[in-house]
Parts: C-alpha cells; sequence; structure tokens
C-alpha cells in the first residue's frame, strides 16, 4: 500500500532538512510512497499546526516543530 507522506513548513532550513530525510528514508527503505512538500501558508493552516517542520504519515501528524532523522523516519514509515 503507497503510502502518503507530507512535510509542512514554509521552507525554513529545518523543513527542507526534514524533507529531504524523508526522501532519504523512503530510499533506504523502499516503501512506495507519495511525498508532498507544503509551503503555502494557508494550505498548512487547514492542518491547523502552528509550529513547522511537520511531518504526516497517511494524514496522521508524527512529528511536529523538530526535524526527524532518517532513523526516526524509517521506524515511523515501517511501524
Amino acid at each position: 500500500m503507497k503510502k502518503n507522506i507530507k512535510v509542512l513548513g514554509p521552507g525554513c532550513a529545518k523543513c527542507k532538512t526534514t524533507y529531504n530525510n524523508v526522501l532519504e528514508a523512503v530510499k533506504q527503505t523502499g516503501i512506495d510512497a507519495e511525498v508532498i512538500k507544503i509551503e503555502d501558508i494557508e494550505e498548512m493552516m487547514k492542518y491547523n499546526v502552528l509550529t513547522t517542520p511537520v511531518l504526516m504519515i497517511d494524514d496522521v501528524i508524527k512529528v511536529k516543530g523538530r526535524v526527524a532523522d532518517i532513523n526516526e523516519i524509517k521506524q515511523l514509515l515501517t511501524a
């Protein structure tokens, strides 16, 4: 089953790092996933988040307000 992964953030360094970590984690695990980066403030408001970056997997917030490292993301993807 394909995972739906979203990284929400306005484009700051932490958000870019989180996005790159997600891409690397997906590559390392070989999981079939669609990774979307959401930078639009109005779009982010729909998810009711105030602190970024936010990592969502299948529309569930998994990490908020900090950078998730690659190993943590891999654990979240395979859980």
